[in-house]
């Protein structure tokens, strides 16, 4: 649900994430992926992954790892969205000038607030500031809402790529923007 300051506007803030952001972020991000995605995934194999990508050996881990950043979207001290930049870990080749978007998240009851555009901004003018000359990102392939954001944005289709979720292997779309 939406929070609101008692003038019944929300008010939007935007950080760098700190170590000490990794629990309640985990909690959104695990949040964030199972009403997203959830249904599409036995209960084992979700849960599989929600440890392993949410657990303290992943996402909260990487909030004091200097390869990766984190911008944080909070309504009221609630972390209602966050992307996370880093080095490029698909297989293959790339430019050493490439960087990584690889996890963007915006809770569904913030949607079509400006959340997701104004993380996106941060995104770009990350990866234009650490010399990035490309952005790269794989996106679930029936995900046509985010295919249609990062299409807004530049992004092209430049091959696929499987993810895993527990056993169960999807087919993500891998995307590339030239900065």
């Amino acid at each position: 649900p939406r929070l609101a300051t008692p003038s019944g506007v929300c008010m939007i803030h935007y950080r760098d994430a700190r170590t000490i952001d990794g629990p309640p972020l985990a909690a959104m991000a695990r949040q964030s992926f199972t009403e997203t995605f959830g249904m599409l995934y036995p209960e084992s194999d979700l849960n599989a992954f929600l440890d392993e990508a949410f657990g303290p050996n992943g996402l909260p881990a990487q909030l004091s790892d200097p390869d990766f950043a984190i911008r944080l979207a909070l309504d009221d001290g609630q972390i209602i969205g966050f992307v996370k930049m880093g080095p490029v870990t698909f297989p293959g080749e790339w430019r050493p000038d490439a960087i990584e978007l690889y996890q963007f998240y915006v809770l569904s009851g913030w949607h079509g607030q400006g959340v997701a555009q104004e993380l996106m901004a941060w995104s770009l003018d990350h990866a234009r500031s650490h010399g990035a000359r490309e952005v790269i990102l794989s996106v679930y392939v029936d995900n046509h809402r985010a295919h249609r954001f990062y299409e807004k944005y530049g992004f092209r289709d430049i091959g696929r790529i499987a993810f895993r979720v527990g056993a169960t292997v999807d087919d993500d779309n891998l995307m590339r923007l030239v900065l």
